[in-house]
């Protein structure tokens, strides 16, 4: 029940012991502040690692040809590994495989024109499923398609920032461009995740790039993904496999750590979701520890205030004072020391993560592996209902100590 005396005479020792209070409430509030910023900074560390790898699917893996290190069956080591469309249809006839894709010439830049508008753009020659290997969103006409690579079709999907600067306000679908002096027609636009780079890019059929560019069947890197719900020591055994194929097929040694790389994003991914676990475990005994430290001050100066108030609590008791009124209202100074305090501390820990957030945002939404930090509701909640516990279980002892006081020993206390 609200006793307006108790709370008026809790203010009236407030407002006597005010550098004490505010020095006692500051640790609080730096512990609560401490907790806030320190898992609003981890999240959007652990938000921008995890938008870097949804440019590309969770699931699969990338293979890479190289050159041998090691001499094998008589031949020496420096040997460059070739890959061929044989090679792709080998993968692609793994029960494991579900989607896959090879390129070539991946990293070829090329002179893109339309009209009087020309750049520098990078071209990928590449399968139908390198749009959802890739993660990339068609936002009009359509991607590449099994017909285009039968019929050798010169058709091209470029990404948003190329059709923005080669077409302005113009709709680039059924329009031809040229790359590299042979004419492509434009029949669709792609979105990515990827950042302003991946959306420099511009999709051709890989038997067209082949046979324009004097390919042949050759072909650099082969994409593919597995079972999403595989765990990684079956994407492990998978690399393992695929590399024991290449080096019967190529010709060189499977213990060779340079003739053929995979990059596995499963793996990857799952060593940094580790990783962060990790973190916010250690963010949240490190802010605890500092929100702890706090209430322990709160604890320390109660002890200090029944110390000094004892003549007059003894005074209380000899008066008919109950020891549940002098529990109740030794705990209520506490708990409203913490708790108004700490939700000071969690205000200005949000509000500092919202201004952080509206600088990210004028950045372009990301900076570098950062990105969106933030606290969630709950946590916030779970925070201000610690701060509650801890604030009642600060001024608990304290109150005992004072309910324990011998009327006639406190009165005689000078």
């Amino acid at each position: 029940m609200f006793n307006f005396d108790n709370w008026q005479e809790i203010f009236e020792t407030i407002g006597k012991n005010k550098l004490r209070t505010f020095l006692t409430a500051f640790s609080v509030s730096w512990g609560i502040f401490m907790l806030v910023m320190l898992l609003g900074f981890g999240k959007g560390l652990q938000q921008g690692v995890e938008h870097t790898f949804s440019d590309d699917a969770v699931n699969s893996l990338w293979v890479f040809s190289g050159k041998t290190s090691i001499p094998h069956k008589g031949m020496t080591h420096g040997r460059a590994i070739q890959f061929r469309n044989s090679d792709y249809e080998m993968l692609k006839e793994q029960p494991d495989v579900e989607l896959i894709a090879a390129r070539f010439r991946n990293w070829n830049t090329s002179i893109v024109s339309y009209k009087n508008e020309s750049n520098s753009f990078d071209i990928r020659s590449t399968h139908p499923d390198h749009l959802h290997i890739e993660m990339s969103e068609i936002v009009k006409g359509r991607f590449l398609n099994d017909a285009d690579l039968k019929e050798f079709r010169k058709v091209a999907v470029i990404g948003t920032l190329v059709a923005d600067f080669l077409f302005k306000d113009e709709d680039p679908i059924g329009k031809h461009i040229t790359i590299s002096g042979i004419s492509f027609r434009v029949i669709g636009v792609f979105e990515d995740q990827g950042g302003e780079n991946e959306l420099r890019k511009i999709y051709i059929p890989i038997s067209t790039a082949q046979r324009a560019f004097n390919g042949n069947d050759k072909i650099d890197m082969v994409m593919f993904t597995i079972n999403p719900d595989a765990t990684v020591e079956q994407s492990k055994e998978m690399e393992r496999a695929v590399i024991a194929m290449f080096a019967e097929k190529h010709g060189f040694s499977p213990d060779d750590p340079r003739a053929v790389r995979i990059r596995n994003n499963l793996e990857n991914f799952m060593q940094f979701r580790n990783l962060f676990r990790y973190i916010e475990i250690f963010v949240w005994f490190v802010g605890i520890l500092t929100v702890v430290a706090g209430v322990v001050g709160v604890g320390n100066i109660m002890m200090i205030t029944v110390k000094e108030r004892t003549k007059e609590i003894g005074i209380r008791k000899a008066l008919g004072a109950t020891p549940f009124s002098i529990v109740s209202l030794i705990m209520q100074e506490a708990v409203l020391i913490t708790v108004f305090s700490g939700y000071f501390g969690l205000m200005l820990g949000v509000g500092l993560l919202e201004l952080v957030n509206y600088g990210v945002a004028r950045a372009g939404g990301e900076m570098g592996f950062f990105r969106n930090p933030s606290v969630d509701f709950h946590v916030a909640m779970i925070a201000t209902l610690f701060l509650v516990v801890a604030g009642s279980v600060a001024g608990l002892i304290p109150a005992m100590k004072a309910a324990s006081i011998n009327p006639i020993v406190a009165i005689r206390e000078e």
